[in-house]
């Protein structure tokens, strides 16, 4: 399974961008990516930039893989999936 990382940009050349994301930096690839500037988040898969992402949704994915590490090591997880805590998931149509 590949899981995609939400990281910052740091700086970029136009063809390569030196990403952030916690304590680690790494260069990857924004060529598939029109508009990757400085401090945009973006979701890199295999050291690509695979899609700019909004404030909130690289919050939300970086929580969630906080919170499957944090299962991982027989930690509490519900802190990190409180919105989804007593919530019924709504299937979409063709899945009812």
């Amino acid at each position: 399974m590949c899981l995609g990382l939400p990281m910052t940009i740091v700086e970029t050349d136009g063809i390569t961008a030196l990403c952030e994301h916690g304590d680690e930096q790494r260069r990857v690839s924004v060529m598939l990516l029109s508009g990757a500037s400085v401090g945009a988040k973006v979701l890199v898969h295999i050291d690509t930039a695979v899609r700019l992402l909004e404030e909130d949704d690289a919050r939300r994915i970086s929580e969630a893989l906080d919170g499957l590490e944090a299962g991982l090591n027989g930690e509490d997880c519900d802190r990190f999936f409180a919105d989804l805590i007593g919530h019924e998931p709504k299937l979409p149509d063709h899945l009812r």
